[in-house]
């Protein structure tokens, strides 16, 4: 599709995706009107709609995050297979983790898992929720401690693909001239990642009953202490019964370490070794080997290979809600790109620009293109070639600490998207690993984003004018 220029029109996708996910609770069919209204408004007619998943689909990114969603679901469903997620919750057990010893585990191990903001929710989601369940934590709240030890975490550490991503877009910009002066500009602004460090810190509090849950969240808790409804009346989790409801096969031993830590110790360190050796760490390689090691141990210990292959099948059907989801999400992104949603955005706030405001406004407009097309990469890419040139404008070409706070702030302003979009693959990812209704994650972990992201503006403004 070409890309067009259609001013406030090319809000009208994301706004109606959004709004109708909260209004009728059902994202897919949001996402679905919102791609079939913004085809027609771009002038693509009745055909535009397949056009235009065969363009969005049809991509690497795409294929990338599908394939991911869809290897882990097949990994759980050998984890359950095997009697080892079972295996694992029982030990668990044993340590006598109360609510908030399980919150703040689930913290930990997000904060462990930093290379990888897709894997990292899917990960803590998927190992915790046995565990959570058993302790009356609500998936909402569950998924949001996931969801916010994925990409917040993942855009504080400087060795991972968001560090070199976010660098190599500095490079050629004001006196960055190759990747030794990038990386030395990520360095210098992680401490101005406001909303990224207070992100974690405040799922960190809100884990350890420090700061007390409120707004919607604190329902969803109350109903899961209270009443043992882990999920609300009518709540449609993001995993389907093939996955939650799948049993052990009969007879086998249940082995936590061989079918359990063994495969996630592998995935971790195949992940890091090839970030450190090739620079991109392999994680969807990484769960392909692990997938394979797991049907060859698998036959090995007695499980037939029709049972094994059934699990495989039932990996696929678990993750096919999600990966619905992140194929309309995907396409939605897709459309406000053609329709030059981002441009118009960064338009309407330039008459509002100076140095003084500058790190505030860039993490605002940063925020709002990520919530509305739920990309934070896309947000990078649009926002670093703006705003650190206007940095540079202001301190005449010199690295200053208004050059680190605008750097800080298109991180974390295009985190806060990738963070609680309900079009984010972070945030579908999120709710697919603690089995939890999309949109009832989304609705309880805003509340808290929207303060986390209140206090960074805040900060960004101090900074601004000292």
């Amino acid at each position: 599709m070409e890309n067009l220029n259609m001013g406030i029109i090319s809000l009208v996708p994301a706004i109606i995706a959004i709004i109708l996910s909260f209004a009728v609770r059902d994202t897919v069919f949001a996402l679905a009107i919102a791609c079939i209204v913004g085809t027609l408004l771009a002038g693509q007619g009745p055909m535009g709609f397949p056009t235009l998943l065969k363009e969005s689909l049809g991509t690497t990114s795409f294929s990338w995050v599908m394939l991911l969603n869809t290897l882990v679901a097949i990994l759980v469903a050998f984890f359950r297979k095997t009697g080892a997620i079972q295996g694992f919750t029982k030990l668990l057990e044993n340590k006598n983790f109360g609510r908030r010893g399980v919150q703040i585990l689930a913290w930990i191990l997000g904060i462990f898992v930093y290379f990888s903001d897709s894997f990292s929710p899917l990960f803590v989601g998927t190992v915790m929720r046995p565990i959570s369940d058993k302790v009356k934590i609500s998936r909402e709240k569950l998924s949001y401690i996931a969801d916010s030890g994925a990409a917040p975490v993942s855009v504080l550490v400087p060795i991972t693909g968001w560090a070199a991503y976010l660098s190599g877009l500095a490079i050629g910009i004001g006196p960055i001239a190759d990747e030794s002066h990038a990386t030395k500009l990520f360095l210098h602004a992680i401490p101005y990642n406001i909303y990224s460090w207070f992100t974690v810190l405040f799922v960190g509090l809100i884990a350890a009953g420090i700061i007390k849950d409120f707004g919607p969240m604190k329902k969803a808790e109350e109903r899961a202490m209270k009443e043992g409804k882990l999920l609300r009346d009518g709540a449609n989790p993001l995993m389907s019964t093939e996955l939650t409801d799948l049993k052990a096969y009969s007879g086998i031993k249940p082995r936590v370490f061989l079918n359990f830590i063994l495969p996630v110790l592998l995935i971790v360190t195949i992940a890091i070794s090839t970030y450190i050796t090739m620079k991109s760490a392999k994680t969807m390689e990484a769960f392909l080997f692990v997938s394979i090691f797991m049907v060859v141990s698998m036959l090995i210990q007695g499980i037939p290979l029709k049972e094994i292959m059934s699990s495989v099948g039932d990996g696929i059907k678990g993750a096919t809600p999600a990966v619905t989801i992140l194929a309309l999400a995907y396409s939605v992104n897709s459309l406000s790109k053609v329709m030059g949603t981002a441009d118009y955005i960064i338009s309407i706030a330039e008459g509002f620009l100076s140095p003084h405001l500058l790190p505030a406004i860039i993490f605002i407009i940063a925020a709002i293109i990520s919530f509305s097309t739920g990309s934070s990469w896309g947000t990078f890419a649009i926002c670093m070639p703006i705003a650190l040139p206007l940095a540079y404008s202001y301190t005449g070409g010199e690295l200053t600490p208004l050059i680190y706070a605008c750097f800080g702030a298109v991180a974390g302003g295009g985190v806060f998207g990738d963070h609680c979009s309900p079009l984010s693959d972070t945030t579908i990812l999120a709710s697919t690993g603690s089995a939890a209704d999309h949109i009832d994650h989304v609705k309880t972990q805003l509340p808290y984003a929207f303060v986390c992201g209140a206090i960074a503006v805040i900060g960004y403004l101090v900074l601004g004018f000292i």
